[in-house]
């Protein structure tokens, strides 16, 4: 029986691993670890993991797949645990909303008999914890997959698998484009959403407004509820990006300021209803096709992911085999060579 260990079992882990239980695998063992003993209790409790282990390493060892689901800037310190505990050709991969200094991490810290695929489930809530996990958060959403360069074939193919089997589809991209582009439509809405609540409840008229605050100030300000510690991670590992789009804010915000400080009373209504349309058309339509990736190239059942992870096992036994009728034939050669002579 292969395993599967997910360190972290919060939101995305315990979701993680129920989706893959509900998934069936078969001759897999999913493992998890957290240092919050309660929530290990709770992912046991849920049927999210097999069971749990108190210790990282201990938890790690033996592993096929590794997938580390902590907050970002823990992950670097389990990589740093793990590293010496990790067999050959295991798997590592994570769930970090920002890649760049992840995939940079895994580079400097993770051994080169295993590989790296970076990944990031454009998926979740504002509510965290394990007692919040869905089977179901990932379906139908995007799942960023970035291989390391030198991550082989079959690392790939075992994680776009699992992308595959909690419901979710695969969306390979370059680390740095992945930050730049999920600061615009992640990471900044986290921070305006914050904005926006901090900008009202910081108002001496607060008891006021918040009386008068309906279904609009609650969903604008939805993502201000979010783990502050996701949200000062996402800050700190993509600096660069949320500056840029907190940038581009500003001047948007500006636009609009002038429109209605010079009673441009046309443009203001062309700029709403130009909104209204763009965003009613993507919301009915969705976003643009993106180029498909070929089928074959992708595992497609629990059976073909369990014959990945569990094959490599073969693969290594035919080798094992081969060698050995090599030596076999070689000594043949060598014998019938002396009786010559």
């Amino acid at each position: 029986m292969e395993r599967i260990t997910i360190i972290g079992l919060g939101l995305i882990g315990g979701s993680l691993g129920l989706a893959l239980k509900e998934a069936k695998l078969t001759d897999i063992e999913i493992v998890g670890y957290d240092k919050d003993t309660l929530a290990a209790g709770e992912a046991r409790r849920l049927r999210a993991v097999d069971k749990s282990e108190r210790s990282l390493q201990k938890a790690v060892r033996g592993a096929r797949l590794v997938i580390i689901a902590t907050p970002i800037m823990a992950t670097r310190g389990v990589m740093e645990e793990i590293a010496g505990e990790l067999r050959e050709n295991c798997v590592v991969t994570d769930t970090a909303s920002t890649k760049a200094i992840v995939m940079e991490w895994a580079s400097q810290l993770l051994p080169a008999t295993v590989s790296f695929v970076g990944g990031h489930p454009m998926a979740g809530k504002e509510t965290s914890g394990v007692q919040n996990a869905e089977a179901k958060l990932f379906a139908g959403k995007p799942y960023c997959v970035i291989p390391a360069p030198e991550a082989s074939e079959g690392a790939m193919r075992v994680v776009t698998g699992i992308v595959q089997l909690v419901g979710a589809r695969p969306f390979f991209i370059d680390a740095d484009e992945h930050d730049r582009y999920v600061a615009a439509v992640s990471h900044l809405p986290l921070v305006l959403s914050s904005a926006l609540f901090t900008l009202a409840r910081g108002s001496p008229a607060w008891p006021e407004l918040s009386s008068l605050a309906g279904s609009g100030f609650l969903g604008a300000t939805r993502l201000a509820s979010t783990d502050a510690e996701l949200s000062h991670d996402i800050c700190l590992t993509n600096r660069e990006g949320v500056l840029h789009w907190l940038d581009r804010m500003v001047e948007e915000l500006g636009r609009y300021r002038e429109l209605l400080q010079e009673g441009q009373e046309e443009e203001l209504f062309k700029t709403f209803a130009r909104a209204h349309l763009d965003r009613d058309a993507y919301v009915t339509a969705g976003p643009p096709v993106r180029e498909p990736v070929a089928a074959e190239e992708l595992p497609t059942s629990g059976e073909q992911l369990a014959a990945l992870l569990v094959g490599q096992r073969l693969v290594r036994r035919v080798k094992d085999i081969g060698k050995l009728l090599e030596e076999k034939q070689e000594r043949g050669r060598r014998r019938g060579a002396e009786g010559r002579d």
